[in-house]
């Protein structure tokens, strides 16, 4: 399949580089590229774009205030984003406008290859969803296990394996002990919350649930689970607070 895409940073090299990239990345239709968000943001109202890659320190309107405007808006078809930046404090934040993945520059050919194949993922995901009939749901069978859709068929995962589970719109990546490679399944995280034993999983944040018996350290925003820093946002401090107490 092919995803459209565009290219927002205001320094010229660096939206050279992520332009040329683009061009050798053979499912990537490079739609435009500009040096301002709000340049970016007129032409996302008349154009239909799937992925944009996008710098967050951008004078004028930033990047995070352009993907927040985004967010906001009704679309024909999902965009998504892959924030690129210099500095890697920004990655909570983009937590909260469900960007699909952060480069943190100077990056190379690999790490944006790596990046650009989860919207590749997740755009091939929703197409396959389209062509089924059949909702995709999750069955839980046991305390033990539960089996999940994943495209046209039925995966049993072992709950004990579950580290943490990931929301991002459309669908949720399930991250596993036993697998560097996330299991993605066509739902929402609110599904998947409602159908797991609270005893065990948390909600943190809007985009993520985290298997209590995983998390390695806790601090006053944020969990980390192995090299993941998963952020505790407001909503949710209070009830976790309750749970991580009992510990102290």
């Amino acid at each position: 399949m092919i995803i459209s895409c565009i290219a927002v940073d205001d320094e010229p090299l660096a939206l050279d580089l992520t332009v040329s990239y683009i061009k050798q990345t053979p499912y990537l239709d490079l739609l435009g590229s500009f040096s301002s968000s709000i340049d970016a943001l007129a032409f996302l109202h008349q154009n239909e774009v799937n992925l944009i890659f996008l710098d967050i320190s951008i004078p004028g309107l930033s990047g995070m205030e352009l993907a927040r405007i985004i967010n906001t808006e009704k679309r024909k078809s999902p965009c998504k984003i892959i924030f690129t930046t210099a500095y890697n404090e920004y990655a909570l934040e983009g937590y909260q406008v469900n960007a699909l993945d952060y480069l943190v520059k100077p990056y190379n050919y690999v790490d944006f290859s790596i990046a650009a194949n989860k919207g590749l993922e997740y755009f091939s995901l929703l197409n396959k969803a389209k062509s089924s009939a059949e909702e995709p749901v999750i069955s839980t069978s046991s305390d033990e296990f539960i089996y999940v859709k994943v495209e046209y068929q039925f995966v049993k995962l072992s709950v004990k394996d579950i580290l943490y589970i990931q929301g991002l719109g459309d669908y949720i990546r399930i991250h596993l002990t036993t697998s560097d490679r996330p299991v993605m399944s066509l739902m929402t995280l609110k599904a998947f919350e409602e159908k797991m034993p609270s005893s065990k999983f948390m909600r943190l944040h809007r985009s993520y649930i985290v298997a209590l018996d995983k998390i390695d350290s806790v601090t006053k925003n944020s969990v980390q689970i192995g090299k993941e820093i998963i952020p505790v946002t407001e909503q949710y401090k209070e009830v976790f607070n309750k749970y991580f107490n009992k510990f102290l």
